[in-house]
């Protein structure tokens, strides 16, 4: 299928200190605290936020022997809230309420995902389910253009809050933007959307002039909207925010967190659960080898699905599309990319080191297009696949 030749395209992002985001980035810190203590920890945990009060709930599991009590937890959370910068009457890390429901993993679940205990001999996945992985050439990070901005946006503004440049923003913010593509190249910005939350002494003028130097900066040149298309805290003001203004729930940004409308979603969310889970781990993977197509130039485009059993190891299908840019047949790249990685639970994290804590930095801006880090994170977005994909060519 290939797009219209004129069309315009919108994503979204929304910043660390979002509700929903904050409720993420405290499920991920608590994987990392189990997956510290024990790399084969099963942990699938829920947060929700609300004012001056977060709750946790879900099932954990450990098979060294690692004790992970609710205090620690409840502390990683008041973690969590410090780092993003919320000290407001509505909701601060140190005297919020915390509810933590927490428990043991179902015996159940536990002898479908370990080897040996099913109905199967080896290790099989979590859950069943749909995976979705994709790659684009039409920016550096081979993800969709209206994503990157929207992010890059966010990220910037968080950067002068966190350093005191800018006083004025509080942690709560979204981004919007809406690009002019000439086929699958972005040529312009037709509209541009920020609401940021702000202390109460700022004006609705000081922000639109703290926010359009940032957008400047990241927009390539000549591509700032017209005024009227340049859209700052549209309600006219954002004082109140983050979950005293709206409760949160950890998973759902999933399309923030993925790629920003621009493919499909296969529905479950990431954060808050263990590389066991393919959820998580095979959209990881199916990433990964999208990327690595592009990044070979085997395609301009490309979608990769999976989808799973619960209990079963090999994934039921694997399916490929590159929107008519393929310069190797699909069924081609498909076969290559099975000989290429074992697509197992196991193999998946066997091949993508993912037994490690390294999910907290996901959590937030994005789970793609972002650099492999020097501990291990991200390492979906590494490219050590291309020399054996060109050779298709």
């Amino acid at each position: 299928m290939m797009k219209q030749k004129a069309h315009e395209f919108t994503s979204e992002s929304v910043s660390e200190g979002h509700p929903d985001k904050v409720s993420d980035q405290i499920s991920d810190a608590i994987v990392d605290l189990f997956l510290a203590r024990d790399p084969t920890a099963k942990v699938a945990v829920e947060t929700m936020t609300t004012t001056n009060r977060v709750i946790l709930a879900g099932e954990v599991r450990t098979n060294n022997g690692a004790e992970i009590t609710h205090d620690e937890m409840n502390q990683t959370a008041r973690d969590v809230v410090k780092r993003i910068g919320y000290e407001q009457d509505g909701f601060h890390w140190e005297n919020m309420a915390i509810d933590n429901f927490v428990h043991g993993q179902s015996t159940e679940i536990a002898q479908g995902v370990e080897a040996g205990q099913g109905l199967y001999n080896e290790e099989g996945a979590g859950d069943q389910g749909i995976m979705f992985g994709y790659a684009t050439n039409e920016t550096p990070e081979l993800m969709p253009a209206t994503l990157v901005y929207s992010h890059q946006i966010l990220q910037k503004l968080a950067q002068l809050r966190h350093s005191g440049a800018q006083p004025a923003l509080e942690p709560d913010a979204k981004s919007q933007v809406t690009l002019q593509y000439d086929g699958s190249v972005p040529v312009g910005v037709n509209a541009l959307v920020v609401s940021h939350q702000h202390k109460d002494s700022a004006s609705l003028e000081e922000l639109r002039e703290i926010i359009r130097p940032v957008i400047q900066e990241i927009l390539p040149d000549g591509w700032f909207p017209d005024e009227d298309k340049f859209y700052v805290n549209p309600t006219g003001r954002f004082v109140i925010g983050g979950p005293d203004g709206d409760a949160g729930l950890t998973g759902r940004k999933i399309i923030v967190d993925t790629y920003g409308g621009a493919a499909p979603h296969g529905g479950g969310a990431f954060s808050g659960k263990d590389p066991s889970k393919v959820d998580r781990s095979a959209a990881y993977a199916t990433r990964y080898l999208a990327k690595n197509v592009v990044a070979a130039g085997l395609a301009e485009r490309c979608d990769i699905q999976v989808s799973y059993a619960i209990g079963v190891a090999q994934p039921l299908s694997l399916y490929v599309d590159t929107f008519s840019t393929g310069k190797v047949s699909e069924e081609i790249i498909a076969k290559k990319l099975r000989e290429l990685m074992d697509l197992s639970p196991r193999g998946i994290r066997n091949h993508l080191a993912l037994e490690r804590p390294i999910y907290s930095p996901s959590a937030a801006y994005g789970h793609f297009g972002r650099a492999p880090g020097e501990n291990g994170e991200f390492s979906w977005e590494k490219t050590d696949l291309v020399e054996e994909l060109q050779r298709l060519l």
